[in-house]
């Protein structure tokens, strides 16, 4: 059984803003976009820099230092420098709580 942890509540969460927790140790970025909510490790895979600093734009977040963009629901770059995708988790919403699993990254 995947194991969920509380990362935030829904009402945090500003449209297409990112927000950064720590959840056993491990930086997530938490993003609401597109009528739902993403979790992406929050460590560039380029340079060791938060991406929870980056803009968000068509299911995407930017790093803020040199410009690479990973997929929110793959972790995946759609652009140079980075060519290594970053881990994204599974997510679930119970009530206002934004669960997050670092158990089973996609």
């Amino acid at each position: 059984m995947t194991a969920f942890v509380r990362a935030c509540g829904l009402g945090e969460l500003e449209e297409d803003t990112p927000k950064r927790v720590e959840l056993d140790g491990t930086p997530v970025s938490v993003v609401r976009t597109e009528g739902e909510v993403f979790a992406i490790h929050d460590i560039c895979s380029h340079a060791n820099v938060s991406l929870a600093e980056g803009e968000v734009d068509d299911c995407h977040i930017e790093c803020w230092l040199h410009g690479s963009r990973f997929d929110l629901r793959s972790g995946k770059p759609d652009s140079l420098p980075a060519t290594r995708p970053v881990p994204v988790y599974p997510v679930k919403i119970e009530g206002d709580d934004v669960l997050v699993s670092l158990s089973q990254e996609s």
